[in-house]
C-alpha cells in the first residue's frame, strides 16, 4: 500500500472504532497529523468512496454501512449433528 492509501485506511478505520465521530477540516487535520493538502486528498477519497459525508456545517462524519441480512438457521437434531455415541466415543489405540 501507498503511504496514502494507508493513512485513508487509518482514517476509515478510526471512524469505525469511534462510532458518531464528526469532525471540522481542521480537527481531521490535527487529530491525524497531516497537513491541509494531505487531509485535503484523503478526505475527498473518502468522500468519493461514500464512506464519508459532510454535513451542513462543513463537518465530515461516517455514514451508516449497509449490513448483511441476517437468516436465522434452524439447528438440526442432536443425534443428526452428533452421531451415536459410538462415533464420539472411540476407543484409544496405543
Amino acid at each position: 500500500m501507498s503511504p496514502h492509501e494507508l493513512v485513508v485506511a487509518r482514517i476509515r478505520g478510526e471512524y469505525r472504532e469511534m462510532p458518531g465521530l464528526r469532525l471540522t477540516f481542521a480537527q481531521a487535520c490535527r487529530l491525524w497529523q497531516i497537513d491541509p493538502d494531505e487531509c485535503e486528498l484523503v478526505l475527498h477519497v473518502l468522500l468519493e468512496e461514500q464512506f464519508l459525508a459532510r454535513t451542513a456545517d462543513g463537518a465530515f462524519v461516517a455514514l451508516p454501512t449497509p449490513r448483511a441480512r441476517v437468516v436465522p438457521v434452524k439447528a438440526a437434531p442432536r443425534s443428526a449433528v452428533t452421531g451415536s455415541a459410538s462415533v464420539c466415543a472411540t476407543p484409544r489405540t496405543r
